[in-house]
């Protein structure tokens, strides 16, 4: 919303969870009839962490699975120009060669923790495929990694890994904590990227994307859940030491995607690391 505001688009149609069920496909296809968007961002989703994932397997399944038939259908049904699907670099294989390409998907087995939201997701991709294959719709998918940023959902049970550190060593600091628990070893490698680079890049593909095969958006480097802890802990300012419970499992192993697809078409990310983190916490601390 930001970024489109930004650009000089304010013909922008938003409804709340509140306003509009996307699992009811009555309440959908009745909003489509009345305000006929002319193009979809579909970025409504059941989400969350490992633990959201392992504890409601069947919801982040069902969920996800009727957001994105109703709205995809919808958007054929009512001629939407072009919808704009995004996926998660977890439809990818648990064992994929690093770094991940478009063409890994569907080769291996998935991860067992996320698996029933990966599963809707490459739904909603081969969904988009197909309509534009059997119908001549334009709808494009893409695949972000890991996202960070402003609005993120910072609750301990629910919460990515960025959200629930930065939360961690936040709570950790102002309470004097002498130590914080971070789930798993600290040895799986993750991709993370600043939701604004993603605005950009999902805009950008919406004007210049067309191909019907799915399209990675990723950073382009990878750190350690250990290596993230200590630059949050570091940005933070926190002290206390830091314990690993490898009791809670890890996901998996390595997910870096390869985005030559989307650079090769012009987009790059311009927001670092270290400086998106930084400006993540400066706006949790001052909305919490």
């Amino acid at each position: 919303m930001r970024k489109l505001h930004d650009e000089g688009f304010f013909n922008i149609i938003t409804k709340s969870f509140d306003e509009l069920d996307l699992r009811m496909q009555d309440q959908v296809s009745a909003f489509f009839s009345q305000d006929q968007p002319e193009y979809v961002f579909l970025a409504a989703a059941k989400v969350g962490g490992i633990k959201a994932n392992a504890d409601a397997p069947a919801e982040f399944l069902y969920d996800n699975l009727l957001i994105e038939c109703n709205v995809i259908h919808s958007a054929y049904l009512f001629g939407v120009k072009k919808l704009l699907f995004l996926g998660s670099s977890c439809i990818y294989p648990r064992d994929c060669p690093q770094p991940i390409e478009e063409a890994y998907l569907l080769t291996s087995s998935l991860e067992k923790t996320n698996e029933g939201y990966a599963l809707a997701k490459i739904a909603g991709i081969k969904l988009c495929e197909f309509y534009n294959k059997q119908y001549g719709t334009n709808f494009i998918s893409c695949m972000p990694t890991n996202l960070y940023g402003p609005h993120d959902r910072f609750d301990l049970q629910t919460s990515h890994v960025m959200p629930a550190l930065i939360q961690k060593f936040c709570e950790a600091k102002a309470e004097n904590k002498e130590s914080v628990t971070i789930w798993g070893s600290g040895k799986p490698k993750r991709e993370f990227l600043h939701v604004d680079d993603l605005a950009d890049a999902v805009l950008f593909l919406m004007e210049n994307y067309e191909d019907n095969e799915t399209i990675n958006v990723g950073y382009g480097e990878d750190l350690s859940i250990g290596d993230l802890a200590h630059l949050i802990q570091d940005s933070v300012g926190y002290e206390g030491k830091l314990n690993f419970d490898t009791s809670m499992p890890d996901g998996t192993p390595r997910k870096l995607l390869n985005s030559n697809k989307i650079r090769a078409l012009g987009w790059e990310p311009k927001i670092s690391l270290k400086q998106g983190i930084k400006e993540t916490i400066q706006w949790y601390t001052q909305e919490s």
